[in-house]
């Protein structure tokens, strides 16, 4: 008998590669016009508002806005994206800088601790 295996193909190496499904932006967090929202094989989650399907059954948002999950009467779950509100919009004024120079900042010994507190009780005495 042969102890070695004949030049035929292996039999492993049919393993596919992953498809990675799943949802890709998840309720509550913004989406932007073209984002996938969810990747999936059929639709376990069906588009509602403001959402687009793909041949592939890709959900993805039409419009900017926030990414909304939910279960309606027929115990099924939709997708939706609300749009962003003017009040959500409201631009912040940045905050401006102090700057501190590297000399000011310098490094406590006990001795200027000891100095500072003598100096705090010094006033407190009289």
């Amino acid at each position: 008998m042969a102890h070695k295996k004949g030049a035929g193909s292996s039999k492993n190496g049919r393993e596919s590669h992953s498809k990675r499904l799943g949802i890709k932006i998840f309720g509550g967090q913004d989406a932007i016009a073209g984002n996938i929202i969810v990747r999936q094989r059929g639709t376990k989650h069906h588009p509602d508002k403001n959402v687009g399907l793909g041949k592939d059954h890709t959900i993805f948002a039409m419009i900017d806005g926030t990414v909304v999950f939910k279960k309606k009467a027929d115990n099924k779950s939709y997708v939706s994206v609300l749009p962003f509100t003017q009040a959500e919009t409201v631009e912040v004024e940045p905050v401006e800088k102090k700057e501190v120079k590297a000399a000011a900042v310098k490094k406590e010994t006990k001795a200027t601790v000891a100095k500072k507190v003598t100096k705090a009780e010094a006033p407190a005495a009289e």
